[in-house]
């Protein structure tokens, strides 16, 4: 008598975990980022801030995740632009129009509409340079604009300021940063910023001389140290330093384009030598 067959267990069907973590890291700082919303609603700016700082550093983490893991795809690319705008275009134009900008109205309301619509051009021009023809290998080192991150930091340059100034009892520095003309004026720049054509440093391939790496090492303990006795302060070097930076990043891509376009000529000038002095059949 035939053993009788036992019936085969059917396989699971589905996502590995390993490629759902990306988004699963993308959709907790989606939450985050708008509970800075909520957050200066309640008038509890510093906590609305760090909010975005921590969606911010989740920002920076879910991407290079997905490539270690080898779980990129063009969903996760269009859901972290998503979340990006609402991170870093919608969520630091409200609390700056909340913070500062309420009293002028609907003329205070203008430069957070500027800045939303900036991010939102910038994330989109982002997507759609995905199908674009490749670029030269030096420009993957380099952002088109200021990213969406760096730019919700500049734009929270003021608050940041402020909310320093208030913590250390000097209420005429915040009174500064805090009228509504100083605070549209950066919202405006930032907003220029990100929706420019400015060359940035990405610092995805970013080589360190060895003699740089002590100093750079040093520093970020210092920064690290700076954070923790007062995170407000910090922030507002780290948007000093961010601006500091830009002309040395646009000399070094000119830099590099112009080298680029010498090796290109070199090379058709000795491709054209060869045809030449090949002999005729």
């Amino acid at each position: 008598m035939r053993p009788r067959r036992l019936p085969r267990r059917q396989r699971f069907s589905g996502q590995s975990f390993n490629r759902m973590l990306p988004n699963l890291m993308t959709l907790l700082g989606l939450c985050v980022g708008l509970s800075s919303i909520r957050l200066g609603l309640e008038g509890r700016f510093g906590a609305a801030v760090l909010a975005i700082a921590v969606s911010g550093v989740i920002d920076g983490l879910d991407g290079r995740l997905a490539r270690m893991l080898k779980a990129t795809s063009r969903f996760g690319a269009e859901f972290d632009s998503l979340a990006d705008f609402l991170c870093f275009g919608i969520a630091p134009a409200l609390l700056l129009y909340m913070w500062s900008l309420q009293p002028w109205g609907a003329i205070g309301f203008l430069p957070p509409l500027m800045f939303a619509a900036a991010m939102a051009l910038r994330l989109a021009r982002f997507n759609a340079a995905l199908d674009s023809a490749p670029k030269a290998a030096f420009a993957y080192n380099f952002f088109t604009g200021v990213p969406a991150p760096a730019g919700a930091g500049l734009a929270l340059f003021p608050l940041f300021i402020g909310l320093a100034a208030n913590e250390h009892d000097q209420f005429w520095l915040q009174d500064v940063v805090s009228y509504p003309l100083f605070t549209g004026a950066v919202l405006a720049m930032a907003a220029v910023l990100c929706v420019s054509t400015l060359p940035v440093w990405s610092f995805k391939n970013f080589k360190i001389p060895t003699a740089g790496i002590l100093p750079l090492l040093l520093g970020v303990v210092v920064f690290a140290a700076l954070i923790f006795a007062d995170p407000f302060i910090a922030g507002a070097l780290a948007g000093l330093a961010y601006i500091i930076m830009l002309p040395f990043s646009l000399r070094s891509y000119r830099k590099l384009a112009r080298e680029a376009k010498a090796r290109r000529e070199a090379s058709v000038v000795i491709d054209d030598e060869r045809v030449v002095t090949q002999p005729e059949v």
